[in-house]
């Protein structure tokens, strides 16, 4: 169990999903990439007793939970499978359902942030054009310290590099890599 009062925490954003949607196809190596990544810094946030957030879409399954949207995807086939088999969540982990976008919209999010004392968010996920972006806006705008992990977020090829430049442009977040991002999730312990 994570520490009361834990300096940062990592946000992972929807990567159990279906890729049952419009170019998904062209989403899942980056997402697979990403999932990788995540599992690592998972790992390292897990040894520091830090808290892992499990920000997920519910997909319009409204009567499902968190563990039937795992056990959905691990039961797929290829990059949903894959996914879910890297990144199947721990008993140390918590979970959130967000309907929309931001993973703060009508969640708990808040709340929990709160109760474990967290100021910063390093976010990983997908997809970076619209739920990691709409989740940065909505943590800057909470005054939590942001960061994103460029290269353990996936999106769409053609709109990665405008998403990340308006990100860092408009000091919505700070952009870092997998291997930086624990000094920077360090420097507010």
């Amino acid at each position: 169990m994570a520490r009361p009062h834990a300096p940062v925490a990592l946000l992972i954003v929807d990567m159990v999903n279906l890729l049952d949607f419009p170019d998904a196809d062209r989403m899942a190596p980056s997402a697979i990439a990403a999932a990788r990544r995540i599992k690592v810094l998972r790992e390292r946030f897990h040894g520091r007793d830090w808290p892992v957030v499990f920000a997920n879409d519910n997909f319009a399954r409204w009567r499902s939970d968190f563990r039937e949207l795992v056990a959905l995807a691990a039961h797929g086939e290829g990059a949903p499978r894959e996914i879910a088999e890297l990144l199947a969540p721990d008993p140390r982990d918590y979970f959130i359902l967000k309907p929309k976008h931001s993973a703060f919209l009508a969640t708990p999010l808040p709340v929990l942030l709160g109760k474990l004392g967290v100021r910063r968010l390093l976010l990983t996920g997908m997809a970076l054009e619209s739920c990691i972006l709409a989740t940065a806006a909505d943590a800057n705008a909470r005054e939590f310290e942001v960061a994103i992990v460029r290269d353990a977020v996936a999106g769409l090829p053609a709109l990665r590099r405008s998403a990340l430049e308006a990100l860092s442009g408009s000091g919505t977040a700070r952009l870092v890599d997998s291997r930086g991002a624990l000094r920077w999730a360090a420097a507010g312990d």
